[in-house]
Parts: structure tokens; sequence; C-alpha cells
């Protein structure tokens, strides 16, 4: 079993030095601001580097070969690693939280969710709010380094129907793998960069458009106030609204387009499938508001396509209360809130992929009852799908409903009324952010939750960002037995 261990922990360690390396970042950037929370920070880093340190040390290898088995619970276990050191410097803060809000808040920012136990945001130390928005952005860079290069090796996640010339798997050549890797990082610092000077350009201050730059392109919804963009007038909020879109998008559709820019790249089924989905509900919304006479058309159209783009793409922005526009409007944002943004993009939620392979297996289904001989062929982005995608994507929405249900009963049974229980696992599952209801809606946060319900959607915001499946075969006899 050891051998079986030993490269992931090698793995992990790594991954934990990393987090290490960032802590004494932020640190330097608090004894700069003379921050209170520098030591809290070195002292973290410190904590987390030995650790870190011990698990490369004590499991180094000269070379090793990772197996299916050891990548799914290296996928698995480095998400939690990497929570478990991120919650560090929140846990030694000055602000007193306990281990299972501090573990809460940093699930929460690596799975990219943007759920919070904090309150009196604009009041905290910079530092604090910097580390947040870090998290949720080296979330956000690994949620799609892993749906590219990992899931479609495990059969996981769809990415097998969106194989380009630089990602797949059929030639595992390292090189190949590391030329990946280097383009997901430069293009997913290139679009943060861009998001950055557009919001510092429209008005906010340089600290505040580079956090919410990391939140934004993440999807992940962290602010630096308890108004969440509430604070910002309309031309932030499309830009926001442009950039929580292009997070949503297949990033190896935008790395194809830097590679070689044409219209002809961007025709993809997935994509404008999304876009079509937020400009039908968008203008539906909005039609709603200016006939409830809520805001006039303009300011209808900006809070209705800003908070619908934030919870499809779950990110977790808002801008006010949208809870407030009625049974219609709470309705419709929960139906949306499974929705989530394209495969291999940092957004959460079931996917778009997934919806548009449901309704094209129930066209071919009516078709052969009404032409029992017929043959008729799936087609996806002008390839056919092979009858195990469909399956498995089946197989998730099965496994994905089972999971919302027994999740809602335990939280029911924790006490929680159906309301709140029902949108808090939804929200978790789907990392979305908040959920609907006074209790985890927008205008509401966690903190009030048992600590059995947070250790539970902990649980869940993990098993939402692995796909499920990832992390749920784990738990069978099988896996272990090899």
């Amino acid at each position: 079993m050891l051998g079986f261990l030993r490269p992931v922990i090698y793995v992990c360690g790594f991954l934990v030095l990393i987090m290490s390396s960032m802590m004494l970042g932020v640190a330097g950037f608090a004894w700069l601001r003379a921050d209170p929370e520098t030591l809290i920070f070195l002292q973290s880093a410190g904590v987390a580097g030995v650790a870190g340190g011990a698990m490369v040390f004590g499991c180094r290898h000269a070379q090793f070969n990772l197996i299916a088995r050891q990548l799914y619970l290296l996928t698995s276990l480095s998400w939690v690693m990497m929570s478990l050191a991120g919650a560090l410097p929140l846990f030694f803060s000055h602000f007193d939280l306990s281990l299972t809000d501090a573990v809460f808040e940093a699930v929460s920012g690596i799975t990219t969710t943007g759920s919070t136990v904090l309150a009196g945001l604009q009041d905290m130390p910079a530092s604090l709010l910097l580390w947040r928005s870090i998290l949720q952005w080296l979330g956000g860079l690994g949620v799609i380094g892993m749906a590219v290069s990992i899931l479609p090796f495990l059969r996981v996640g769809g990415m097998r129907l969106f194989h380009t010339e630089s990602s797949d798997w059929s030639d595992k050549s390292m090189p190949r793998i590391q030329s990946l890797a280097r383009m997901l990082l430069l293009t997913y610092m290139g679009v943060s960069l861009a998001c950055m000077l557009s919001y510092w350009a429209a008005g906010m201050s340089l600290f505040d458009a580079i956090n919410h730059a990391m939140t934004t392109v993440s999807t992940g919804g962290y602010a630096t106030d308890d108004r969440s963009m509430g604070r910002f007038g309309p031309g932030i909020l499309w830009i926001a609204i442009t950039f929580m879109l292009i997070g949503a998008l297949p990033f190896t559709m935008l790395i194809a387009f830097v590679r070689r820019p044409s219209l002809a790249v961007l025709k993809n089924q997935q994509a404008l499938g999304l876009l079509g989905i937020v400009a039908a509900v968008s203008l539906s919304l909005t039609a709603v508001l200016i006939a409830d006479r809520q805001y006039a058309p303009f300011e209808a159209l900006t809070q209705a396509t800003f908070n619908l783009v934030s919870v499809i793409t779950t990110t977790g922005y808002a801008s006010t209360d949208y809870l407030l526009w009625g049974p219609f409007s709470i309705a419709l944002f929960f139906l949306v809130m499974f929705v989530g943004g394209c495969s291999g993009s940092t957004s959460g939620g079931m996917k778009v992929f997934r919806f548009q392979l449901s309704y094209l297996f129930l066209r071919s289904q009516v078709r052969k009852l009404v032409h029992p001989n017929g043959v008729f062929i799936t087609q996806y982005n002008g390839r056919p799908v092979q009858d195990d995608i469909i399956l498995s994507a089946v197989a998730f929405s099965f496994l994905f409903f089972l999971t919302l249900g027994v999740i809602t009963l335990l939280l029911a049974l924790l006490g929680l009324d159906l309301l709140t229980s029902v949108s808090a696992t939804a929200t978790a599952l789907t990392n979305v952010g908040p959920g609907v209801g006074n209790v985890v809606g927008p205008a509401g946060n966690f903190a009030s939750l048992p600590v059995a319900a947070k250790w539970l959607l902990s649980f869940a915001m993990l098993l939402g960002r692995l796909e499920l499946l990832t992390m749920m075969v784990l738990f069978t006899p099988m896996f272990w037995r090899g």
C-alpha cells in the first residue's frame, strides 16, 4: 500500500509547498502595508512548508508513472491538501475563526464556490482579502488543468468530446503535456491581466481590481466588501459580465483562438449553447423586471444580465438581492444554478454539454419511436458521439441528483428548513456560492449553519468540483482492492 501511496503523497507535497510559497508572497505584501496578519502568514507558511517538505522528502522516488487508480486518488487528495493548507492563515488569523469555519472558507475558495462564513469584509486586513482571492485564482487554474489533462484520461468530465491537437491524450508524451500546461497558464494569466486592467480603467482601486479580476476569471465570486458587486456602477458590471463569460468558455477553445485568431475557432456548439441560454434567460428576466416597473429598461437589462450570468457561470457575485424580485425570479435563479458553464472552463455546475447531449439523445429516442428501423447518429460539434459518453452523462446526472437528495436529507436532519437544505446543497454541488432563501441567499451567508452542516457542505463542494465520480470511486471497496 505504501508503494501505491508514495507517488501520490510526493506530488501532493509539492502542491503544499506551492501553497507555502504563496503565503510567503502574501506575507511580503502584508509587511509592506504594516498589516497585522504578517506574522500569521509567516507562521502558516512555515507549517505548510514543513508538512510539504516532509511529504516530498519522505516519499521521493527516482522515477515513477502514475496509473489510473493513483490519478483518481491524486486528483481528490490534492484538492483536499490544498484546502487544508489554504485554511491555515484563516485559522491562525486574529479573527478567531474556528477550524470548521477556516476549512469551509478555504474549501469554498479552492473549489471556486464562493460561499462564505465571513461578514464585515470591508473591515478585514487586506492580506486576508488577497489570500481569499488567490485561493480562488489557484482553484480556477487547477480546475481547467484538471479538466483538460487528467479527467479525459480517467474518462470523467466530458472533455473527451473536446479534444484538440494540444489536449489529445492519445499521445501522452511529457513534452505535449508540458506544452499544454504552459499554454493554459499563459492564457489564464493573460485573461486575468486583461480583466484587472479593465476594472482599473473603469474606476476600481488597484487593490480591488486585482482581487476582483482573480475571482471573476476563476468564476469564484469572492469580493472585498459585503455588498459584493453592488457598490459598483453599470460599466464595471458589464466588464464583469464579459469576463465571467470568458471564464465559463472552454479554455482549449481560447487557446486555439490565441494561436490562430479566427471566427471559425469560436464555432463551438457548447460555447454557442451557453451564450444562447444566457441571452434568452437574461432577456426574459429583463422583460419581467420592466413589466413590474422595478427598474428602467437599461438598468433592468444590466441587473438581470449580471446576476443571471453570475449564477449560470457559478461565479456567485451579486449586485442586489435578486430574491426580492418575486417568486418567478427565485424559481428562475434556482433552476439556472444547475446549468453551469462549459466543460474545460473554470465554471462548475452540471455543464452545458450534458444538457445538450440529453436533448440530442431525447430527440434520437423520439425519432426511433416514429421510425423503429431507422438508424440515427447523434453528432456533437460535427462528430459522432460515442455511446459511452452519453451513458457517462446519464450516470453523472443520476448520481448528481441522488447526491443532492441525500445531502438535502442530512441537512434537514440537522435542523435546517427545506429551502435552506435544498439550496445550500445545490449551490455546494454546483459551486455557485449563494443559494436562495433568507439564510444562504445573496443577502446572507453560511455562518449560522451548524458545524456538521458546514463539514457536509465542504465535502459537497469538493464532490461538485471533482465531477462527483472522481471522488466517489474512492469510497468503493473495488478501488482499494485494485
